[in-house]
């Protein structure tokens, strides 16, 4: 059975490609289970880790404890059969309580930290499209819980977006300030509660973030 680990908001997954010195996911768990650094895991997935998140996002990280364990859950990710679930807050209100964003994404077509919807054949962008889809159901308040089966990068992020909801405190798609009950640390509202698959597969549940709650 795979291991679940929990990822802090503000945290990366991997050491920072600069070398800047700072806390990562695979540190810790290769302090807490070194025995990880003696198998042979494929370069991108040190220490069994078998997915990433955005910096600033927390929640679930999916780790293998093989690698063959890896192999099968690279396979799961790759024919789309792990269904991933988020709790976000929207930076404002909406009328409906539940939506749908297929639209496939790219990177920007001249800024490197960002992506771009597809909103038409001419839209500009880099390098080829990425299918995605991400479903949003209303919680509370400006709660939601956004489920995926796709993984491009910055996808819940700029889908919502889109849709009219920038994540709270997502400066870069638009999502204005922080709400006051969370704490000035986060980046923006966005958490990993798991992920659900094949044979009744799911993730240990994990810490959640007091604005969630």
């Amino acid at each position: 059975m795979p291991t679940t680990w929990y990822k802090p908001a503000g945290v990366p997954v991997f050491p920072r490609h600069d070398a800047t010195p700072g806390p990562s996911v695979l540190a810790e768990v290769l302090d807490k289970q070194p025995w990880r650094q003696e198998l042979p895991w494929p370069k991108g997935f040190e220490g069994g880790i078998a997915h990433r998140l955005d910096n600033g996002t927390s929640g679930a990280v999916l780790l293998a404890d093989s690698p063959l364990e890896l192999d099968e859950l690279r396979g799961w990710f790759s024919g789309k059969l792990l269904t991933k679930t988020y709790w976000m807050i929207a930076s404002c209100d909406v009328k409906w309580s539940e939506n749908r964003c297929s639209r496939p994404i790219a990177h920007h077509a001249r800024r490197k930290t960002r992506m771009v919807v597809q909103r038409g054949p001419d839209t500009p962008h880099r390098g080829q499209w990425y299918d995605a889809d991400s479903r949003f159901r209303w919680l509370k308040g400006r709660c939601f819980e956004v489920t995926i089966t796709t993984g491009v990068t910055h996808q819940i992020r700029v889908h919502a977006a889109f849709l009219g909801i920038p994540l709270a405190g997502d400066h870069r798609y638009g999502g204005g300030e922080l709400p006051d009950n969370v704490p000035q640390d986060w980046e923006f509202c966005l958490h990993h509660v798991g992920m659900t698959g094949p044979n009744g597969f799911a993730t240990q549940p994990v810490l959640q973030p007091s604005w969630a709650k």
